[in-house]
């Protein structure tokens, strides 16, 4: 319930000059010149706009790492691959520079579903640290869109596109 400069509510009540006004839980405020952006679910995430043109222009059958924490933070990865190693190595396919990086240390695998179409796994090959996704411990797990990747230090969120591929004959 708001108050006018009077100290009386639209109700009709009033309260004494210098009393806090009572606002109930649900009321909002607004300031001049304040423009508040609608939140979505990908603000949420802190992906930017050029990370969701990045995913919205993704081939089909396609996935991007994206970077959220680690020494290279803000960078994208393109899974189009069968097989897309990670590691310290030089010759990995995404090379991660960090000393909690083993050399060889997870790779992901696209993993068709006949139920849900394409999709990638990330299986952990050896690592001293291990891979993580969601924070927990795996060997080989498939990926969902959201989950978090944890190599080392890297935390990256896994996005596939959002186009489906066509079947043969389509």
């Amino acid at each position: 319930m708001s108050m006018s400069a009077s100290g009386t509510s639209p109700d009709g009540g009033t309260t004494p000059e210098g009393a806090p006004e009572e606002r109930p839980v649900d009321s909002t405020m607004s300031f001049a010149g304040l423009v508040v952006p609608e939140v979505h679910e990908s603000a949420e995430r802190g992906l930017t706009s050029d990370d969701r043109e990045a995913i919205d222009a993704l081939p089909a059958g396609s996935a991007l790492l994206v970077v959220r924490r680690g020494p290279n933070a803000g960078s994208r990865f393109l899974l189009d691959a069968e097989r897309t190693s990670a590691g310290r190595h030089q010759t990995s396919d995404i090379f991660l520079d960090d000393v909690t990086v083993s050399r060889r240390h997870a790779e992901f695998l696209r993993a068709p579903d006949p139920s849900t179409g394409p999709g990638f796994r990330v299986r952990d090959v050896g690592s001293l640290n291990g891979t993580y996704v969601n924070r927990e411990r795996i060997d080989d797990v498939v990926l969902a869109a959201g989950d978090e990747v944890q190599i080392g230090k890297y935390r990256m969120d896994f996005h596939p596109s959002p186009r489906v591929p066509q079947q043969a004959g389509q």
